[in-house]
């Protein structure tokens, strides 16, 4: 794709004034603020202004998702199926629209992009199926002329709130499995990526959703947020984001027993035992840290390595990390775009002079890019680190950014000890030829999911989610989703 194509569509398509999705409608917010929203890889092109929306703004939202809820929640599943299949047929016809969105506000290439919208088609579809697989139980009866069964109720109105660093998947992995079981939804995106969000209220109206089964109400944490979590017409708080903000909300929503589903913060590891094609390992390896410019709750960003293997492993990444071209969305052959903003990449560099501190050593990597086309964005180098300790910073929290460390340890037992020694446990991978350790380690990780002799990439139809501190909750995508959009109902029928 040209540089040419990708900015001739933002020029026209950009600077126009948006407002909140409410009822099927177009609204500005009561408070009558916007806020601007820039492009990050060109700072001085204004994508669009955003609504700052108040209490008021959620108030309308939640009663107009309360009302439709009492008709959707009736229609017949394979109508709501039908719905959503359509939704997706129109986001694989406007992909490239969608693509350029994505990138524009968030920075990633466009061949991320597109994988994005393409993973956003392929969970859409999956929860119209899930649409038809809402099954209960019928039970033997322990008196007689008795029939005793087992139904899910969908459970009403659900608060949606979505991070930066997926401005699409995430909110159709929330919004398709809500309105698949026959919730309704009231939607806050990041407040840095609101953009696509708009387009993807367009296409649930042209995919035939009714008037205020899906609303959008764009603004801050604290005047959207807070007071979508603590409405009492909200059931289900769906939130991807930080740990810290998790915590919060479940505070909130549990001193008035609503539900949650929490997908949080990770610290992942790849843990490298025996695998003897080390070139296949980095690669894996690499592709999972960097991706997304390491902007992603299951991104790699510790590699945990015996020790006779750590200077041949190390090469091997120190090689394959020069493959990777920093660069805006559009640039040829750019694989990893800039961050999302100038404060987020202060946090990020700051976490690369914390490393050098505390005694590791800094192998590439790790300074900011400036001059000519950088200068438009916030870009930096990738980062590896080695002779890092488990009780580095680096090693324990999670950075959200291209940063990666290589933690050697002497055998398999230090190396499960060593992953599992953090507060977060979202996604791991283990590099082995061994079906035993292969075992276990799937057996001993203390980790949402686990990944044998790959990336920590995850499939649209399994269960997506972690414990610790990295989730609570039912995981979303595949069959969970049930326990969270739902709730049991048992039937006694004598007869």
């Amino acid at each position: 794709m040209s540089q040419h194509k990708m900015l001739a569509w933002l020029q026209e398509n950009t600077g126009k004034t948006h407002g909140n999705f409410i009822n099927g409608e177009w609204k500005a917010s009561v408070s009558g603020k916007t806020f601007p929203l820039y492009h990050v890889a060109r700072k001085d092109q204004l994508l669009g202004h955003f609504p700052d929306s108040t209490e008021a703004d959620v108030n309308e939202a939640v009663e107009a998702a309360h009302t439709a809820f009492q008709t959707w929640s009736k229609m017949p599943a394979p109508e709501r199926s039908e719905i959503l299949l359509k939704f997706a047929g129109l986001l694989e016809r406007d992909i490239e629209e969608l693509a350029y969105m994505l990138s524009a506000e968030q920075g990633k290439t466009l061949g991320e992009s597109r994988g994005e919208v393409g993973r956003a088609v392929k969970e859409t579809r999956f929860a119209a199926g899930d649409a038809l697989r809402i099954d209960g139980e019928t039970l033997p009866g322990e008196r007689g002329n008795v029939w005793n069964s087992t139904v899910h109720n969908p459970i009403g109105v659900i608060a949606a709130i979505a991070p930066w660093n997926f401005p699409i998947v995430t909110p159709v992995r929330k919004i398709a499995p809500a309105l698949a079981y026959g919730c309704t939804v009231v939607f806050k995106p990041a407040s840095v990526t609101p953009w696509a969000t708009v387009k993807l209220m367009e296409l649930y109206a042209e995919a035939g959703v009714p008037k205020g089964v899906v609303n959008l109400v764009v603004g801050s944490g604290s005047r959207v947020g807070d007071p979508l979590v603590k409405h009492p017409l909200v059931k289900g708080i769906s939130f991807t984001g930080s740990t810290k903000q998790g915590l919060a909300i479940n505070e909130i929503a549990a001193r008035r027993l609503a539900r949650t589903q929490l997908e949080l913060g990770g610290k992942n590891p790849a843990v490298v035992l025996d695998h003897q094609d080390l070139e296949y390992v980095a690669k894996q390896i690499v592709n999972a840290a960097f991706a997304c410019s390491g902007q992603r709750c299951t991104a790699i960003s510790r590699v945990i390595v015996l020790q006779d293997r750590a200077q041949a492993l190390t090469d091997a990444l120190l090689k394959e990390m020069k493959q990777i071209k920093v660069g805006p969305a559009w640039e040829q052959g750019a694989n990893m775009g800039p961050l999302v903003g100038k404060s987020h990449l202060d946090t990020v560099l700051s976490y690369v002079q914390a490393g050098k501190d505390e005694g590791a050593r800094l192998l590439t990597g790790g300074e900011p890019l400036t001059g000519e086309e950088f200068s438009n964005g916030f870009y930096m180098t990738p980062a590896l680190f080695d002779q890092v300790t488990p009780d580095m910073r680096i090693a324990k929290e999670e950075i959200f950014g291209p940063v990666l460390s290589v933690i050697a340890v002497e055998n398999e037992q230090e190396a499960l000890q060593t992953a599992n020694a953090v507060e977060y446990g979202l996604a791991a991978a283990v590099f082995t030829e061994n079906l035993s350790s292969a075992y276990r380690f799937a057996d001993g990780i203390e980790s949402g999911m686990v990944h044998v002799n790959h990336g920590t990439a995850s499939a649209a139809h399994m269960p997506f989610g972690g414990v610790k501190q990295s989730g609570f909750g039912a995981y979303s995508i595949g069959s969970t989703n049930k326990h969270f959009f739902t709730e049991i109902k048992v039937v006694y029928f004598q007869y």
